[in-house]
């Protein structure tokens, strides 16, 4: 196991009709002035933006509002957000919403005390030394924001679908997190929801780095919980159990705790982003395609750590044969995707044709020559893994 310092200091008020303790929990991490960001029209005909308006107005707190943030969230909203964080002075931003909220909101809160463009950061051009602080009412269990220092934006100026990763910086001060706002979110982006978060789990997961056993098992139970509470969400939808018990997996998967001591790898989502840049595709059904088919190339490349996925999270029996047990835990990981409604074609995802050659072209340009850890990909490497995709 690598040295590590895991540092999560998000206070997380989880439950029942909790979003009714935002006012208190602004207040308590010093808001006065608050921004709040959030996306299309589920907010405001489910009543919840209403009930958030409404416990800060009574707690005497003022805000401002930046909606219209869009799956696949793109830098004009950003560039919005922060022009309207400082002209209104506001001292706090509440993202109400899932990740493509917060992520929006992450990227305003560095932005706004900062002179440059905020793009600078998602280059490494910059690097965060303050923000504007956030607190979180999550609404989508998926993309685990609500409790990392994470943010994914797209610039629109050449498609660049970049991350910036700032623990120390981004983390929010807390998260509401009331499972029963997530009952009517439809099937589908229940499972892109899913989808992502196990994904999260399994960038960590698949690595070099000797004697994890611990954070192996954490991966692989969490992965085993999502997996179950994943066919009873599908089929009780209301179900307070599953829903509660996926939300607080979906931060489980990115909050750190999957991969302390180990060398993360992430070249799987690094190629999905390229997919979701260019084809605008939901990011969990772009990795549902992606995930399998790198490790369809892993297991003929490097099964070990493949092999042992299968065996402990899919129940693949054991033998000498790793890329053997591989192919078998991939078989049945594509099944379990299929039967929450998934694609794991490129076809299946609605890209007849995909432009592999742009791709391929686009992700060595944004992460470099070598890409990833646990089998680092060369441009030949990423070229065959979309081509697995395809098939």
């Amino acid at each position: 196991m690598n040295n590590f310092t895991f540092y999560s200091p998000t206070e997380f008020v989880f439950g029942r009709e909790t979003e009714s303790r935002t006012a208190e929990l602004v207040k308590k991490y010093g808001g006065s002035k608050v921004l709040i960001v959030y996306g299309g029209g589920s907010v405001i005909r489910s009543g919840l933006l209403a009930r958030v308006e409404s416990v800060l107005s009574d707690a005497g707190i003022a805000y401002v509002e930046l909606g219209g943030i869009q799956p696949n969230p793109t830098d004009p909203k950003v560039y919005e957000g922060i022009e309207l964080g400082r002209r209104e002075r506001i001292d706090f931003i509440l993202p109400v919403g899932g990740g493509s909220v917060i992520d929006t909101a992450k990227a305003i809160a560095v932005g706004i005390p900062y002179e440059g463009d905020f793009w600078d950061f998602f280059i490494g051009k910059a690097v965060p030394e303050k923000a504007v602080r956030i607190g979180v009412v999550l609404t989508i269990p998926a993309a685990g924001s609500e409790g990392s220092g994470n943010s994914v934006i797209t610039k629109l100026d050449g498609l660049k679908k970049l991350s910036l990763r700032t623990p120390e910086v981004l983390r929010p001060a807390f998260a509401v997190m009331n499972p029963e706002l997530t009952y009517t979110l439809p099937a589908w982006q229940t499972a892109c929801g899913i989808t992502d978060m196990m994904a999260h789990i399994m960038e960590r997961y698949f690595t070099n780095t000797e004697d994890t056993e611990v954070t192996d098992r954490i991966c692989e139970g969490t992965l085993k919980a999502i997996i179950y509470e994943a066919m009873r969400v599908t089929i009780e939808p209301c179900n307070y159990g599953a829903r509660a018990n996926l939300m607080w997996a979906g931060m489980i998967a990115h909050n750190g705790t999957c991969g302390v001591g180990c060398e993360e790898d992430w070249s799987s989502h690094f190629l999905e982003h390229e997919v979701s840049a260019v084809y605008n595709v939901s990011h969990g059904a772009g990795l549902a395609v992606i995930f399998p088919a790198w490790l369809t190339y892993m297991a003929e490349h490097h099964a070990g750590k493949v092999a042992q996925y299968a065996a402990r999270v899919w129940d693949v029996p054991k033998s000498t044969d790793c890329k053997a047990m591989a192919l078998e835990g991939i078989r049945r990981f594509k099944s379990f995707l299929h039967s929450i409604g998934m694609p794991v074609t490129f076809r299946e995802l609605g890209i007849e044709h995909p432009d592999i050659d742009l791709l391929v072209k686009k992700f060595h340009e944004n992460k470099g020559e070598r890409v990833g850890n646990y089998f680092p990909l060369d441009s030949k490497a990423s070229r065959e893994i979309y081509e697995i995709a395809n098939r």
